[in-house]
């Protein structure tokens, strides 16, 4: 094709390419359903090839759709972070960064080099705190945190809000013989994270009873449940978010299309006194680029 696509169209297929499902597509985009898959097919349309298996209600990307898709994220990237990096120059100082673990390991470190690059002269550091939202760390300039977001006298702002979905390995996928129905979970090992919250909500969302989710392996760290999971322990209650990496290439697998709005969240959080740190403040608007809007 000759002429470039247009740009709704791309961050359509962009969505689409890292959520699975045009209904979450068109919830990032503030778009209605019909709406993205009419970009969807107008793209398919003039690209000249394939994008799309739509297999009963469902629609895949195919391999030649996943390929475009992974080279208009990286444009897209390229675009969204090229005013950052032409306005970096000058910036310096420290900065600590306080994060969940699971947010720190699935998200922002395969990340944070591009920080680095736009910011060559700010001396960075990463810590993870002993509970998800502690904002207590004295040497922290920025919290990271998953919670409700109450941290009174603290500049609060919401990073993204957390679907939660089971998610389990293939591998475990196929000793179960396939999960069919929601029912099928009452028969493998759940893993949860501190509580059995998520998984009472996802259960009672299923039509099955809260005390159904009871048994089952807890763990006090989300990297703990996910290792779990990656190595067929059993099938977590997993944030699409951080495991987008792992599903779209398939080392997790989600076998019902039914999710939660989790009551919590992620959240950045800083300290007044740290607020005017220029390191801090061209971080929050590296993160706010990279981060998936919606």
């Amino acid at each position: 094709m000759s002429r470039v696509p247009s740009t709704q169209a791309l961050r359509a297929l962009e969505s689409f390419a890292r959520h699975g499902t045009v209904w979450q597509a068109a919830d990032e985009l503030n778009l209605t359903r019909s709406a993205v898959s009419h970009q969807l097919r107008l793209l398919e349309r003039d690209l000249g090839f394939r994008m799309m298996n739509r297999i009963g209600t469902r629609v895949e990307l195919t391999p030649q759709g996943h390929a475009y898709a992974a080279d208009v994220r990286r444009a897209l990237s390229m675009i969204s972070g090229s005013a950052t990096r032409n306005a970096s120059r000058g910036v310096t100082g420290t900065l600590t960064v306080s994060c969940p673990p699971g947010f720190a390991s699935s998200w922002l470190c395969p990340k944070i080099g591009g920080f680095y690059e736009a910011f060559p002269d700010v001396v960075l550091s990463v810590v993870t705190p002993r509970r998800l939202d502690d904002v207590s760390n004295p040497d922290v300039d920025i919290f990271i945190t998953f919670g409700h977001g109450n941290q009174p006298g603290m500049d609060v702002e919401l990073l993204k809000e957390v679907m939660f979905t089971p998610l389990c390995s293939p591998i475990l996928l196929n000793r179960l013989d396939g999960l069919d129905s929601p029912a099928t979970l009452l028969r493998a090992t759940l893993l949860h994270l501190t509580d059995f919250q998520d998984w009472e909500a996802w259960f009672v969302l299923a039509g099955l009873p809260a005390e159904a989710a009871h048994g089952g392996i807890r763990f006090s760290d989300m990297n703990l449940v996910y290792a779990a999971s990656l190595e067929a322990q059993g099938v977590s209650m997993g944030d699409e978010f951080i495991c987008q990496q792992a599903m779209q290439s398939g080392l997790l697998v989600r076998p019902f299309d039914l999710a939660i709005r989790s009551p919590r969240g992620y959240f950045m959080v800083v300290p007044p006194e740290k607020s005017g740190n220029p390191a801090g403040a061209a971080f929050r608007d590296w993160l706010r680029d990279e981060l998936p809007q919606g």
